[in-house]
């Protein structure tokens, strides 16, 4: 009576154990890719899943978008400069049973595969093109690992450059580039204030000529606004052109009226003596 008993317990544990072992959970982010005798046989949705222990193994493979850290890998640019360029990529899987029957460890694969094609990419362009245009760096990058890891039943949706390392001395003359550019940026716009400046004085000194009331009336503005500070003592300059040419004038005028002056003087007396011959 007890061998049947522990018989009987014996046989319990077995039928635990092998339901255990036949009995599965399949998550909704995942699916099941069942193998019988080595050989593939079916694949699962998600739910409660029973196989046959020992015959069939059930490979879980997760739908959901993994996140990839790439490392930073040295690389030399096109134009010989080192970098230091870390990314990150985003993938998921889209067709299970390849991603079981095509490789051995998936994850594994595409971290190499990411690390390769980064440095691949990067090493083809310069130093200003990797950090002025890393759009389309991150577009070729992940049209290249899409293509390859397409036969792998694996989708890359994204990938981006996280980080540039550059050496200290390439930051030291990339500071000093930027410091050119920024003085030959002012430099242009001081001499396009020149130019504008120049213009407009250009402009006003017409007005000027043509309206001579406007330079005086300039001139009593000047003299108010250097009266605010109650200066003693006023230097103000003169008009010096303006000036000469009336004072030509002045003299050209005072000339003339000279000559006429002598003119009168030497007629009267021709004049003089002719009345008394006529009379």
């Amino acid at each position: 009576m007890a061998i049947q008993i522990t018989i009987l317990i014996v046989v319990l544990i077995l039928l635990v154990i092998l339901l255990t072992a036949a009995v599965k959970v399949v998550k909704q982010y995942e699916r099941g890719v069942i193998l019988r005798f080595g050989r593939l046989y079916t694949t699962k949705s998600p739910g409660l899943r029973f196989i046959i222990p020992i015959a069939d193994v059930l490979h879980r493979v997760s739908l959901r978008i993994v996140t990839l850290p790439i490392q930073s890998q040295g690389i030399i640019t096109r134009d010989n400069v080192s970098v230091g360029v870390s990314a990150v990529a985003y993938y998921r899987i889209v067709d299970p049973v390849k991603s079981v029957v095509a490789i051995e460890n998936v994850n594994s694969a595409i971290d190499q595969i990411a690390q390769t094609t980064l440095r691949k990419v990067v090493g083809q362009h310069t130093l200003d093109e990797t950090l002025a245009e890393t759009e389309a760096l991150n577009l070729n990058i992940r049209e290249i690992l899409d293509a390859r890891t397409l036969d792998w039943g694996v989708e890359v949706t994204l990938v981006e450059l996280k980080d540039i390392l550059l050496p200290d001395s390439m930051k030291r003359a990339m500071a000093k580039q930027a410091e050119a550019e920024r003085e030959k940026r002012a430099k242009i716009i001081n001499a396009e204030g020149e130019a504008l400046a120049a213009a407009a004085l250009g402009d006003a000194s017409d007005t000027m000529m043509a309206h001579p009331i406007a330079l005086q009336l300039r001139n009593l503005q000047s003299l108010v606004e250097i009266g605010v500070d109650k200066n003693t003592v006023v230097v103000f300059p003169a008009p010096l052109m303006s000036t000469i040419a009336e004072l030509g004038t002045f003299l050209a005028r005072e000339s003339s009226a000279g000559s006429r002056g002598d003119g009168d003087l030497v007629q009267h007396p021709a004049k003089s003596r002719a009345r008394p011959e006529a009379v």
